[in-house]
């Protein structure tokens, strides 16, 4: 059965309660299912940001992209999801990522375990989130085998990073959806797939400005990053085909932009 789409839009800043209820009520005006945090330091604390949003909406979802694992204890965390899933009537998504940046780790005075110590990690944590939480979707995002088998096997949402080109010799998107199948097993009927987009246009001229997606590929031309999948281009009905398209073809169905792009996105929205 084909899923229904999604899409979601990361909330990038802002502190003041009216500015981000109002936002948050503009997002789900544009036809958005929920709206994201991330979880870096010297920003804003993802769960008050979270809450109030909620408050101030009725259908629109909340959620992580993504907590760092890391930085959390598990019995501790789950207090705090489960106290918010009950304060939005259970319209929370929980994202979780193992951590990679090492200076905040640092900067919270906290050790920066390997790459396969904040697997674990994570895995422990999202363990006791799934039995104490069993009705809060979770969400894993990453790239890596140990991280996608990870997700395949413990989360209801795997976000996929999309950053690769896609040619006629190489398709490294289907590559890792073959590999989450391949793990997953019987579950992969039940997951969703998720691009997190980072450029697409914001005028008429159908093309996106690439300035995010360059910081997280540098070393890719501007050619390779117009073939990445989490790049898009074209009209809002062009880019609507481009997701059915991703679809039809790979089976993701679940899409999230960035705040600077949410006007722009919107109008896709309502293509699709």
């Amino acid at each position: 059965m084909t899923k229904p789409f999604r899409f979601g839009v990361g909330l990038q800043a802002g502190r003041r309660q009216k500015s981000v209820q109002d936002w948050a009520r503009r997002a789900e005006d544009m036809g958005y299912d929920i709206v994201h945090v991330a979880d870096h330091l010297y920003t804003t604390a993802p769960f008050p940001m979270m809450t109030a949003m909620a408050m101030a909406t009725q259908r629109l979802r909340v959620g992580t992209f993504v907590l760092n694992a890391g930085f959390y204890r598990p019995a501790l965390l789950a207090r705090e999801v489960t106290t918010l899933r009950d304060l939005s009537g259970g319209r929370f998504d929980l994202g979780l990522g193992a951590g990679y940046v090492e200076a905040e780790f640092e900067q919270a005075e906290l050790p920066f375990p390997s790459a396969g110590q904040r697997v674990d990690w994570l895995r422990h944590v999202t363990e006791h989130i799934a039995s104490e939480a069993p009705d809060v979707p979770i969400l894993i995002a990453g790239n890596g085998d140990k991280l996608l088998t990870l997700a395949a096997r413990r989360a209801a949402i795997i976000g996929l990073t999309g950053g690769a080109p896609i040619t006629a010799e190489s398709d490294p998107l289907a590559d890792r959806i073959a590999f989450v199948r391949e793990a997953a097993g019987d579950r992969f009927a039940d997951l969703e797939l998720n691009i997190a987009i980072t450029a697409l246009p914001t005028d008429d001229s159908g093309r996106p400005d690439l300035s995010i997606t360059r910081q997280f590929l540098p070393h890719l031309s501007e050619a390779e990053l117009l073939a990445t999948p989490a790049v898009l281009s074209g009209s809002p009905a062009e880019i609507a085909d481009t997701l059915r398209g991703y679809r039809d073809t790979y089976g993701v169905t679940y899409f999230t932009v960035q705040q600077l792009h949410a006007e722009a996105f919107a109008k896709v929205i309502a293509e699709l």
